[in-house]
């Protein structure tokens, strides 16, 4: 009963700033403690004796509930701003509460909210992590199912999109999308020259374990190594947004089996990674491409 009540009163003295977390992801306050509720059934739940870090523990599984509720909302089309929140959280927070101090700082403005609307899931919970609440992207990556790579891709494009600033040529989706489909034919057709012109020379590919299990190493490094392993491969897979990134889809029959996602800078791939996990994949937005 001690231990309960320990962990329930380090729940509590953190109530605030998971709150803050989840509102600026979320953009609503009855969400955002929703999310917060949630974090703390699973900490309830589970064996918290073996968390070293019980701060960190409770901020990713926030960001995660509140990653899966992005992801609904976005599949129902719903806008879920609150556009009073941020003067309830002000008004209610006493003034020493952290929140309090967080929810009137510049950051966590209407227009701001506004902005962050637009953003896919992925790219805001690895803006606000990163940003605003300083996470590292080797913590963001597990949370969004990318790569610290791609994590800090998708961070970045949400940071010109907050910022005002348009994006270069070569980030662009369009752009994205043609370099991306220009590797799977060259993958499909076994044409290797054509394969190493899309590939930078320092290309990572990673796989989870599920994907592994499906043949092939869990990690390569090197365009020609990448190239080698892509040969003749890529049979069925198709160009497909993948929680608003540009990335692919190994759907045989209909059935999704694996997820490529992929990270361009400068024009060439640097980074892929290949996702199979169930449970990753069940959390993903995809959208495929004609």
């Amino acid at each position: 009963m001690d231990e309960k009540n320990s962990l329930a009163g380090q729940f509590e003295a953190d109530r605030g700033r998971l709150r803050a977390v989840a509102y600026r992801m979320l953009g609503s306050r009855s969400e955002a403690d929703d999310a917060v509720q949630e974090a703390w059934l699973r900490l309830a739940r589970s064996d918290a004796g073996g968390v070293d870090n019980l701060q960190a523990w409770l901020t990713t599984v926030v960001a995660r509930v509140c990653l899966d509720m992005l992801r609904q909302r976005k599949s129902r089309r719903e806008d879920a701003i609150d556009l009073d929140a941020r003067d309830e959280i002000a008004s209610d927070a006493p003034g020493d509460n952290p929140e309090h101090e967080i929810a009137l700082a510049d950051s966590v403005g209407l227009a701001l909210l506004v902005v962050l609307e637009t953003l896919a899931p992925a790219e805001r919970v690895a803006f606000v992590l990163h940003d605003m609440f300083d996470l590292p992207f080797d913590e963001i990556a597990p949370i969004v199912g990318r790569s610290p790579t791609a994590a800090r891709q998708l961070a970045s494009r949400a940071r010109r999109r907050v910022q005002g600033t348009p994006t270069p040529p070569d980030a662009s989706r369009t752009r994205q999308r043609e370099i991306v489909e220009a590797f799977l034919a060259a993958s499909r057709g076994g044409d290797f020259a054509a394969l190493l012109d899309v590939l930078d020379p320092d290309v990572m590919f990673r796989a989870d374990p599920a994907a592994a299990r499906l043949g092939g190493p869990s990690e390569i490094r090197g365009a020609s190594a990448v190239a080698t392993a892509f040969l003749g491969r890529a049979q069925t897979a198709k160009a497909a947004l993948i929680d608003g990134a540009i990335g692919a889809v190994v759907a045989p029959g209909g059935k999704l089996l694996l997820v490529l996602n992929v990270t361009v800078e400068g024009g060439r791939i640097v980074g892929i990674e290949a996702v199979a996990d169930p449970e990753r994949l069940a959390r993903l937005q995809l959208t495929v491409f004609d």
